[in-house]
C-alpha cells in the first residue's frame, strides 16, 4: 500500500528517483526507499541535536511520504 502510494506521488510530481544502479524511476520498491533511508541519522555533539546525511533526495522523497513519516525525520 505504502509502496503504491510513493509510485502516484512520483507519477503525479512527473518526477523520479534514483534506484540502485543510478538510474533514474518512476517505480521504485518500498525496500529501496527503507535502504536509502538507513543512512540518516540522529546526533547529538557538544549537546547540539541534528540529523546527518539528509540529502536532497531523501528530502525529495520524504516529501512524497505521510506527514507521520516527515515528522520522524524533520
Amino acid at each position: 500500500m505504502g509502496q503504491r502510494e510513493l509510485r502516484n506521488c512520483l507519477k503525479r510530481v512527473k518526477k523520479g528517483i534514483n534506484n540502485q544502479v543510478g538510474k533514474v524511476t518512476l517505480r521504485p520498491t518500498l525496500r529501496w526507499i527503507f535502504q536509502c533511508f538507513q543512512g540518516i541519522h540522529y546526533v547529538i555533539l557538544n549537546g547540539v541535536k541534528q540529523i546527518v546525511n539528509l540529502t536532497e533526495e531523501r528530502r525529495f522523497i520524504l516529501s512524497l511520504l505521510p506527514a507521520s513519516c516527515q515528522r520522524y525525520y524533520l
